[in-house]
């Protein structure tokens, strides 16, 4: 798996890492310097079932507590897996 890849683009931002297949990417909106809405995580279909999207959710658990932001889980995907993660909590604003 590679590493991944933070862009930021005015009030946007991705993580995205490249898979097999193309690319997995986590969206998110900047609403303020404390806080982000995660709405969208996506992996290519053949790339499915590989942990990429845990790479994701991982590097946003990370970069939040580096950075000092809460998340707002709106992307399904990030609400199941925070749901699996209690250790994680301390980064979502539900």
């Amino acid at each position: 798996m590679s590493d991944v890849t933070k862009t930021l683009d005015g009030g946007h931002g991705r993580y995205s890492i490249s898979t097999d297949h193309g690319e997995a990417v986590m969206t998110f909106s900047i609403t303020s310097p404390t806080l982000v809405i995660v709405d969208h995580t996506e992996v290519p279909v053949k790339d499915e079932g590989k942990g990429h999207a845990g790479v994701l959710a991982r590097f946003l658990v990370e970069d939040a507590r580096a950075s000092g932001f809460k998340a707002v889980p709106l992307c399904p995907f990030l609400n199941m897996w925070r749901r699996k993660h209690p250790e994680a909590a301390d980064i979502f604003q539900t």
